[in-house]
């Protein structure tokens, strides 16, 4: 019955599904996988949209050594059911250009906390480190979106316009020799910052947006935004919060998304922004770049 083992249409045989947090896999480790797949009669593994590896057309009389086998490779029997699953995060700021945060360490710190935990409803966490959502953030039960917003040194702007062309958001634009940002359309992906050849765009800081109660599949559905934070820390925090709040108040047999409003999802997100510290938290409105009106 754990969660990674997945009967097959053959009943005779499983598919056995290994944790690999944020789909980072060591090359001895990939060896060993292939080693123990082999080793129990698999001719291939297939790769699976929650970036782990599974090994199928296993028998089920080899359960126990295969998990033991696995384990010893450091890439144990993963998770499939009612519970936290394999963690998933895009490269990050270790090699995307695009990216805010360092996702890959986030990733394995809450799996580190949270994987496997038995929950009433299957929760799955997906991490992208910029706006582009290459995870798919927003369509997972916890979505992490690390975010950059932009700040103008005050009264240096050119007015060249390089800004403007780079940002996909049309969100800025150039009034009376400045540019001035239109925070409705502004997603905070950074790219504005990085783009400025007289450095005269700052980071605010890199934050966390955290979303609760999407879902992919045949019907899916954006998470609702819940708390936006700037520390890997407040991240676990409120990652540990939101398991907790699902756990002790979810039904089984239903997905996340479809108890939202039953669970009083609204009051549960005022406990959150009260318990983070507001020196903690990414939410004061964005306004222009520089705090005067840029026009």
């Amino acid at each position: 019955m754990k969660g990674g083992v997945i009967t097959e249409l053959d009943s005779e045989y499983c598919t056995i599904r290994t944790r690999i947090p944020a789909g980072v896999v060591s090359c001895d480790q990939l060896k060993g996988i292939a080693t123990v797949a082999g080793r129990y009669g698999a001719e291939s593994v297939h790769l699976t949209t929650r970036q782990t590896i599974e090994i199928p057309h296993m028998n089920h009389t080899d359960l126990d050594a295969i998990a033991r086998d696995l384990a010893l490779n450091n890439t144990p029997v993963g998770s499939e059911r009612d519970e936290v699953v394999n963690v998933i995060a895009c490269p990050g700021n270790e090699r995307c250009i695009f990216a805010n945060i360092d996702s890959i360490s986030l990733a394995r710190s809450i799996d580190a906390r949270l994987f496997g935990r038995e929950m009433p409803v299957k929760i799955r966490i997906s991490i992208s480190a910029c706006p582009n959502a290459c995870t798919s953030p927003l369509l997972n039960e916890i979505g992490i979106v690390g975010q950059n917003r932009p700040i103008r040194v005050p009264g240096m702007c050119t007015g060249c316009g390089t800004c403007v062309e780079y940002c996909k958001e049309e969100a800025i634009t150039i009034k009376r020799g400045i540019s001035v940002l239109d925070p409705s359309r502004c997603v905070e992906c950074g790219t504005c910052v990085r783009s400025c050849p007289y450095d005269l765009l700052k980071s605010s800081g890199e934050h966390y947006l955290i979303t609760v109660g999407g879902r992919r599949g045949r019907h899916p559905r954006i998470g609702r935004e819940l708390i936006a934070v700037k520390s890997p820390e407040s991240v676990l925090l409120v990652v540990e919060k939101v398991v907790a709040w699902v756990y002790r108040r979810a039904w089984s047999g239903r997905l996340l998304s479809d108890q939202m409003d039953e669970l009083q999802f609204e009051t549960f997100r005022d406990e959150i922004r009260a318990l983070v510290p507001e020196n903690d938290r990414a939410e004061e409105p964005l306004g222009d770049f520089s705090g005067g009106s840029g026009i």
